[in-house]
């Protein structure tokens, strides 16, 4: 059952160059859809994995210092409480992850042949290929099995499920363990965090609805870990269904949650669509009443996230001057739909601007403390989180 329209949207990382600025996008509806049998929340319009990473791929994890320091914490944490033998990551991008293990002994997957070989300039493994069945056959046959599976931010990206985790069961030793991490569906409904929804976020997984889906693998999900990166997510600790000894209570703690809270039940998510459409005006009224003032606004942070943000909320380069932003994939580009351009990051001023859209909002502290200048003589960010609002 479709509940939410958030209109009109392009690829989200299909940024715009100066030779293709005036040429037509491919754009498509984004709508997004509960299931009211299995519980999952999913966009309708779901794109291949070959449509959306290609070699010229512009997210790096290492751009971010939260990101960094998240992975090495979480990457001592592994070797020091379940010390694998081996480890594979699905989707390790540039390393950030896998660089805080033995090279011999791990190995990653990054389709993105551009991301795939700033792993490989650090001397990583990694195979640059789509994750399958067929991979993991070929994987098996040259290094076995795996102790440890990790993926963050990755299988809600795969459009066949049923591909993901019997490619995952191949590799997967006995008494293996599969960490996924992904955004939590719970906070996204409770912070109106709607720009979680674009077309490489294909699902956005409650502990209700993946359950559910394990089931079919017999994978059990037997402890849970809330974290706070991109605005909340979960980390899943997932066995083999009759490997389990025992269930944590953090996973009856996280069902109460979801259930307490009707994840299980489309008028929840009915109530959702109406706040975002709330928070659609209440942003717009924002950028106006600051324009008709004649301030300026730039915006920090040329994510996907805010690429449905901006169209969604028709904010284009009337409202906002540029972006700045630190990976150099997007620097000098446009962001898809609303053209808007991105510069190359340098330390803001209210000569610059009076005020900035936060794009990376899920980076908020990070780029405050960064930015604490700009905030005290006076510099003002505007968010959409958890409503629309000016902070300074």
């Amino acid at each position: 059952m479709i509940f939410l329209d958030l209109g009109s949207q392009p690829l989200a990382n299909e940024y715009l160059n100066k030779k293709n600025i005036n040429k037509p996008e491919k754009k498509y509806r984004l709508l997004v859809d509960f299931n009211n049998k299995n519980k999952i929340v999913s966009i309708k319009k779901k794109f291949s994995s070959e449509t959306m990473f290609k070699n010229n791929y512009p997210y790096r994890s290492s751009m971010s210092k939260t990101m960094k320091t998240s992975f090495k914490n979480f990457a001592n944490e592994i070797k020091k409480k379940y010390k694998p033998k081996n480890l594979l990551e699905i989707g390790s991008n540039d390393g950030t992850f896998l660089k805080n293990f033995n090279k011999k002994k791990s190995l990653g997957i990054e389709p993105c042949l551009n991301i795939a070989n700033i792993s490989r300039k650090k001397n990583l493994n990694v195979i640059s290929d789509y994750w399958s069945r067929n991979l993991a056959k070929k994987i098996s046959k040259k290094y076995g099995n795996f102790d440890l599976i990790y993926s963050a931010n990755t299988i809600t990206h795969i459009k066949n499920l049923d591909e993901v985790f019997k490619a995952i069961n191949i590799l997967l030793s006995e008494n293996g363990l599969l960490i996924i991490e992904d955004p939590s569906l719970l906070e996204c409904i409770k912070n109106n965090t709607y720009d979680q929804f674009y077309n490489e976020h294909l699902y956005v997984f409650s502990y209700i609805s993946l359950s559910n889906i394990l089931k079919k693998y017999d994978l059990d999900i037997y402890k849970i870990q809330n974290v706070k990166q991109h605005g909340g997510s979960i980390r899943y600790f997932i066995k083999k269904s009759y490997k389990i000894k025992k269930i944590h209570s953090s996973v009856s703690l996280q069902y109460s949650k979801e259930v307490k809270y009707g994840l299980h039940k489309l008028q929840t998510y009915k109530k959702f669509a109406n706040r975002v459409k709330k928070s659609k005006i209440k942003l717009r009224k924002i950028f106006q009443k600051i324009l008709e003032n004649k301030k300026r606004i730039i915006g920090y942070g040329a994510t996907a996230k805010a690429v449905t943000i901006l169209n969604y909320c028709n904010i284009n380069r009337k409202n906002i001057n540029f972006f700045v932003d630190t990976t150099p994939e997007k620097q000098g580009k446009f962001i898809p739909g609303v053209k808007i351009p991105i510069k190359k990051y340098f330390k803001i001023n209210k000569k610059i601007a009076e005020y900035i859209f936060l794009g990376a909002w899920n980076f908020k502290n990070e780029i405050f403390l960064k930015e604490k200048k700009f905030l005290k003589l006076g510099g003002k960010f505007i968010t959409h989180v958890p409503y629309p609002k000016i902070i300074n």
